[in-house]
């Protein structure tokens, strides 16, 4: 089984045209979804490319290869224009026998962690910036930002695969690899 986890796109057509294209050339299974999918918040600039409603059409087209929880610059409003569910806080995953939890990062990070025992995953975006930490009882995870990435990181994505976490840039280009599957 492969994965693919995108986060943060913010109304960016640009960023979610290229996220599909890395979804259909990386031949996941699923793409999941960390929320802030159509509004750019009032913290943010606009990112390249803003057009939430293409964004929403486009993201329905490809609704039954989607998993999603909710960001914290979701709405009901956004729900009513998206043809799947994307309300939930967060998701439990069970990949080669290990718990990750998977949310968006405003409810549930490393100061506010959810119940999670040694070896389990958490795995949100809401930062903007990548993350591949061993936090000793548990790994941290974070994909960056699709379109608004944060701390000089580039535009990405992750891929899950066989025990392996690779967050590549838009390119397709990894940049850091974690293997639980030695773990």
């Amino acid at each position: 089984m492969k994965l693919m986890f995108a986060s943060d796109l913010h109304g960016s057509f640009t960023y979610t045209q290229k996220v599909i294209e890395a979804y259909q050339e990386e031949q996941a299974e699923k793409l999941i979804l960390l929320g802030d999918l159509l509004y750019h918040g009032p913290r943010n600039s606009l990112p390249a490319g803003y057009d939430p409603q293409k964004v929403a059409d486009l993201l329905n087209s490809v609704k039954a290869q989607l998993l999603c929880v909710r960001g914290n610059c979701d709405a009901d409003v956004d729900q009513m224009v998206l043809a799947f569910p994307i309300m939930a806080d967060y998701m439990i995953l069970y990949l080669s026998g290990r718990m990750i939890f998977v949310t968006h990062g405003h409810l549930y990070h490393q100061d506010h962690l959810p119940m999670l025992k040694q070896g389990d995953v958490l795995l949100h975006g809401h930062t903007h910036v990548q993350a591949m930490d061993d936090r000793g009882d548990y790994y941290y995870l974070n994909p960056g930002s699709a379109a608004l990435p944060k701390d000089g990181n580039a535009p990405s994505y992750m891929i899950w695969e066989d025990g392996v976490f690779t967050i590549k840039d838009m390119e397709r280009r990894p940049l850091r690899t974690l293997d639980l599957s030695r773990r």
